[in-house]
C-alpha cells in the first residue's frame, strides 16, 4: 500500500511538467499569452498584408522624395481620377456610402439602376427600405448602407434644401459619412482640397513608400498633408491607388516596372 501511495502518475501525452489543465486550454493560454508579448498571430499576419507587408516607417527624406513620387506619378497616370461614376454631388455621395466594404466596379454596375428610381434627396428620403435594399444589395452590408442612405437623403431634405454641403463639418453629421467619405466629395465634386482621402491603397502604399509609420487613416493623412501641396491633395489619392492597382499589387507588386523603384524604400523586398 505504500508504494501506491507513493506510485508517480502516469504522465499525460503532450502534457507539460508542472503545467495546469488540459492541452487544448493550455494551447488557448499559449496564445493569449503571446499577443499580450507582441509575438506575431493571424490576425497581426493580417495587419501586415493590409497595411504593406513590411514594418513600416516614415523616413527621415520622406519630404525630399515627396515631390518626385507625386511628378512621376502624375506621368505616369494623366487620367487618374475619382474611379466612382457620378454626375452631381448628390450622386458621388451616394456612390461613396455604398463604396463601402465594396469594389468600385461593383457600385458602378448599382448606381444605375439606383439613380433611375431615386434621382434626388427628396426621391431617396421617400424610399421604402426595402425596396432600396433590393436595387442595392450587391454591394455587400445592405440593410446598414439602406439606413445611412436614407437617413443622409433625409438630412439633406430637411436641413440642406436638398444640396450637398460644402463642408468638413456639414458634411459629416450627415449619416453614413465620415472624414474619408467627407474628403471624397470635397476634393471631388466641389473642387475643395481640405484633406487627403486615405482607403486601403493609400494606407499601404504610404507605409511601403516611408511617407509614415501609421495604419490609422487619420494619422495617415496628418502625415501625408505636409509632404504635398494642399491643391494636389486629392489628386495624389488618386494617383496612389491607380498605382496599387495597377503596379503596386498587394500580393505581387511589379517592382520592375515601377516609376518609384529607385525612391521606394521597400522596392524589391
Amino acid at each position: 500500500m505504500a508504494g501506491r501511495r507513493g506510485r508517480a502518475e502516469r504522465p499525460i501525452a503532450g502534457a507539460v511538467p508542472g503545467a495546469r489543465g488540459a492541452p487544448a486550454e493550455r494551447r488557448a493560454e499559449r496564445r493569449v499569452t503571446a499577443k499580450r508579448i507582441g509575438a506575431p498571430d493571424r490576425t497581426a499576419a493580417a495587419r501586415r498584408r493590409r497595411t504593406g507587408g513590411f514594418p513600416a516607417r516614415r523616413t527621415r527624406d520622406a519630404p525630399v522624395r515627396a515631390p518626385a513620387i507625386l511628378t512621376r506619378l502624375r506621368a505616369a497616370y494623366p487620367e487618374a481620377r475619382c474611379a466612382l461614376e457620378h454626375r452631381n454631388p448628390f450622386e458621388l455621395l451616394c456612390a461613396t456610402i455604398l463604396s463601402a466594404q465594396c469594389t468600385d466596379a461593383r457600385v458602378n454596375i448599382v448606381t444605375p439602376s439606383l439613380f433611375e428610381r431615386f434621382p434626388t434627396p427628396a426621391a431617396l428620403a421617400r424610399a421604402k427600405p426595402e425596396d432600396l435594399e433590393d436595387v442595392i444589395r450587391s454591394t455587400g452590408f445592405f440593410r446598414s448602407k439602406t439606413k445611412s442612405l436614407i437617413g443622409m437623403a433625409r438630412a439633406l431634405v430637411e436641413e440642406h434644401r436638398g444640396q450637398v454641403p460644402r463642408t468638413m463639418v456639414a458634411l459629416r453629421v450627415l449619416p453614413g459619412v465620415g472624414r474619408k467619405t467627407a474628403n471624397v466629395i470635397l476634393g471631388n465634386a466641389y473642387g475643395i482640397n481640405e484633406g487627403i482621402t486615405v482607403d486601403t491603397h493609400v494606407t499601404r502604399l504610404s507605409r511601403l513608400l516611408g511617407l509614415t509609420r501609421h495604419d490609422d487613416p487619420v494619422k495617415i493623412e496628418l502625415d501625408l498633408m505636409p509632404l504635398f501641396p494642399q491643391p494636389h491633395w486629392a489628386l495624389i489619392s488618386h494617383l496612389l491607388i491607380f498605382h496599387g492597382r495597377r503596379i503596386c499589387i498587394a500580393r505581387r507588386p511589379r517592382c520592375g516596372e515601377c516609376v518609384l523603384a529607385d525612391i521606394c524604400p521597400s522596392a524589391g523586398v
